[in-house]
């Protein structure tokens, strides 16, 4: 139990589950407001569902409460989701999966309104397809793209798409306002403008009502409940505990329905490639405490590369350099990005460049060691792990897509480095007829640029956008599409492109300031 914290001298009180009320009163009442919340209209329900102690528990006492219901009432479908971004900790993912499976055939065979569903996102909205594809960097706290498209979007496009249906849609979730003071602040807020008994609205999901019975339980209550009540779709909850205790003690990874939600990487079990905290204390723990789960380093490996690929960067002009001592850069995968936009625009910020997209280099040399990592797993985990996926085939074709037309590295890479990282055939057909020059014709290009790599991607990409209108019928926009090849590929390097700027910025200055003082001169000049 936990220990409340009291002042010196005083003995400390253990603090008694649900304030000292029994756990068959509090389930009791639950349960019967459960089935009366159920029982009111017709309108279906979604529970989030992410595998770990909360959401298990809610899952929990919405299924107790329907099973005491006559066959005859239980009338409207209750969905199930999880969302699975194909990044998850790959113990928490087999056991979500697992547990998806034994809850669809035990809702059968009890003849209950249980729907699971398995969420995933689309496949150019994936993890590798935006970070090795297009070269998005590493997710940060100021540009946290990756919760938007892995979990947002799968769990309100379905949670839209039963409001479609049906006009209106309750999402039980298992949120508490012990889980943190943000959280317990967003729901008194929310509570405010109920429009029934524990109905919420929700700002982001329009129709869409929020319901969350265990939002006054604390960690304590939640355990106390599932170790004392089975689990219903026959899963045993002390394994859930088992591997909560494998690991620290953060909270559980929620279903994410917006922006606001805590990101799954601070929490108890997240995404293993997630670079929005320094690191993944759940994996580490969970490699320290489990011999068998030491297949999982060469995650945890490539996971840290890519949160600093660089490590430090140091500089003579600093004093403390000449001390001895490392600096950490402010963006240490810096070095591994394009001083140019996605667009191929040059901005600044305080006078420095704001770097854009991974290097074509670097995008090849992590998606090799992506495969490679996969290759080790499968022959060398456990058993029940030989077929893992980290990435999937149709990830791969969209990655060689976007590789090939939208960036224009007709070098076709990606069969050659599935070959070298697999030993196996990429299992895709070839591009021969749509690239505008074959291997070696692009290795002699190579040499005839030498190191001058911004000449090179100019180059191609000018050959590319020839190719790519030479068998239209109508070449609308070809003039276009060489001139903006042609001014990405303007600049001598990155000094070149930023001096540029500043003058160009200081071009833009000065004129806005001449025309100022032209007007004041004018308005002041006599009639």
């Amino acid at each position: 139990m936990t220990m409340i914290p009291l002042p010196l001298g005083i003995t400390p009180v253990p603090r008694k589950p649900f304030g000292g009320r029994t756990l068959t009163e509090v389930v009791d009442e639950l349960t019967e407001e459960v089935r009366e919340l159920y029982t009111a209209d017709e309108v279906p329900w979604v529970i989030g569902y992410s595998g770990g102690k909360d959401s298990t528990a809610v899952l929990q006492l919405v299924w107790m409460a329907l099973k005491e219901l006559p066959p005859e009432r239980r009338t409207k479908t209750v969905h199930v989701i999880s969302t699975d971004t194909l990044v998850e900790n790959p113990v928490v993912a087999a056991w979500v999966t697992s547990s998806l499976t034994a809850m669809e055939k035990a809702a059968a065979e009890q003849e209950l309104p249980v729907v699971p569903h398995r969420l995933t996102p689309a496949i150019k909205d994936t993890f590798w397809v935006n970070l090795i594809g297009r070269g998005y960097p590493a997710p940060r706290p100021k540009f946290r793209w990756c919760t938007e498209r892995l979990k947002i979007k799968p769990s309100n496009a379905f949670i839209r798409n039963v409001v479609a249906t049906h006009g209106e849609a309750i999402m039980v979730l298992g949120i508490r306002k012990t889980e943190s003071q943000a959280r317990a602040r967003a729901m008194e807020k929310h509570e405010r403008r109920r429009v029934r008994d524990r109905l919420s609205p929700n700002a982001n999901l329009p129709n869409s009502l929020v319901y969350s019975p265990i939002e006054d339980w604390t960690n304590d209550d939640v355990w106390e409940f599932l170790m004392q009540e089975p689990n219903p779709w026959g899963y045993n909850n002390q394994d859930l505990l088992t591997m909560y205790q494998g690991a620290s003690a953060d909270g559980e990874c929620p279903l994410v329905v917006d922006s606001t939600t805590p990101s799954c990487g601070s929490s108890r079990f997240g995404c293993w490639t997630c670079t929005l905290v320094e690191q993944d204390k759940s994996m580490s723990a969970m490699i320290q405490n489990d011999e068998e789960k030491e297949w999982m380093l060469p995650l945890l490996q490539l996971r840290d590369k890519l949160d600093s690929p660089f490590g430090f960067v140091e500089s003579e002009d600093d004093p403390d350099f000449r001390k001895g001592k490392k600096l950490p850069h402010p963006r240490p995968d810096k070095p591994a990005r394009d001083f140019r936009r996605m667009n191929g625009k040059v901005m600044l910020f305080n006078d420095s460049a704001i770097h854009g997209p991974y290097l074509q280099k670097f995008r090849e040399e992590w998606l090799r060691e992506l495969l490679s990592a996969q290759t080790w797993i499968r022959a060398n985990a456990p058993e029940h792990v030989r077929d893992i996926e980290l990435i999937t085939l149709d990830e791969l074709h969209e990655i060689r897509r976007i590789w090939v037309f939208d960036k224009h590295e007709v070098e076709d890479s990606l069969p050659r480095i599935y070959r070298e990282a697999t030993g196996d055939e990429f299992p895709g057909g070839p591009l021969d007829e749509q690239l505008v020059m074959g291997a070696d014709e692009m290795e002699l290009l190579r040499e005839i640029c030498g190191d001058d790599q911004v000449h090179y991607d100019m180059v191609r990409e000018l050959l590319s956008v020839e190719r790519r209108y030479r068998t239209m019928t109508r070449r609308a926009g070809l003039f276009q599409a060489l001139e903006a090849a042609v001014a990405k590929g303007y600049y001598e390097d990155h000094d070149d492109a930023v001096d540029f700027a500043q003058r160009k910025k200081k071009w833009r200055d000065d004129f806005a300031q001449n025309l100022t003082l032209d007007g004041e001169n004018e308005f002041d000049d006599p009639a």
